[in-house]
């Protein structure tokens, strides 16, 4: 699994909304099957299905991080920091890793020089999660 799929796994709920419609499903087309007279009431089943799966929003992603920075007992500043981002989502942020990450990311600049690597995959990253539904600080994204 790709670093840049670890970091989304961490931030945003992937199992809410896809198993709920997959349990109705198939319950509700052996209901008609044994019940015969009760198509009626299974149509309602499924058009209740995909309204749960409907209202997934923008998740908070600033807010998210906040709270488990706060909650954390290492002063952790996601918003400036990958490897403290990194840290934040209990991910491996060492150098080889945060290499493997730009690689990923396909980032051109000199991977010896960590400092201006480290910035410009912090950017990358919340540009990232902010085009996949992430609600990220404007000031932290292109």
């Amino acid at each position: 699994m790709s670093i840049l799929s670890n970091i989304f796994g961490k931030l945003f709920p992937s199992s809410h909304a896809a198993n709920a419609p997959a349990p109705s499903a198939p319950s509700a087309p052996a209901a008609p099957a044994s019940l015969g007279t009760a198509p009626g009431a299974t149509t309602a089943a499924p058009a209740q299905a995909p309204s749960t799966a409907q209202p997934l929003s923008e998740v908070d992603v600033g807010q998210m991080l906040d709270g488990m920075a706060a909650a954390s007992s290492e002063k952790l500043n996601w918003k400036t920091s990958i490897v403290d981002l990194l840290k934040l989502l209990q991910l491996d942020s060492s150098l080889a890793a945060r290499k493997d990450l730009a690689k990923e990311l396909h980032y051109t600049g000199d991977t010896n020089d960590s400092a201006a690597m480290n910035i410009w995959l912090h950017r990358q990253v919340m540009n990232k999660v902010a085009a996949n539904g992430g609600k990220v600080p404007a000031d932290l994204k292109d």
